[in-house]
């Protein structure tokens, strides 16, 4: 994994190559005309524990519907998120929706080592 993707499509096929080689399932969510809208980039389970991951590059920001589906994640008892290469940014709806962001690395110390 590299510190700056310029194009979020990077670090998603990068992020999809470390999942799979670690022992993740991982479904990339195409958006289209007849797929929901708001759905996180990758939908994902890590040891059993459901992950709604919305992609951003560092300079990327989410929209109030991808916020809104995150908590929908959270409050089911799954794990909805903002991740990022390497820096965190403010999040947007954070005094209206309940989720959070990890960078690449946070992200692979808590889930896998």
């Amino acid at each position: 994994m590299r510190d700056v993707y310029k194009k979020e499509g990077d670090f998603q096929r990068d992020l999809i190559k470390f999942i799979e080689a670690n022992g993740g399932y991982v479904v990339n969510h195409f958006a289209n005309q007849f797929t929901k809208t708001g759905v996180p980039d990758l939908l994902v389970s890590i040891d059993g524990t459901f992950h709604g991951i919305e992609l951003k590059t560092d300079t990327g920001t989410e929209t109030e519907l991808q916020a809104h589906h995150m908590q929908l994640i959270n409050h089911s008892g799954g794990l909805g998120y903002v991740m990022r290469p390497s820096k965190h940014k403010k999040l947007k709806f954070t005094a209206e929706y309940e989720y959070w962001q990890v960078t690449f690395e946070e992200w692979r110390e808590l889930y896998f080592d």
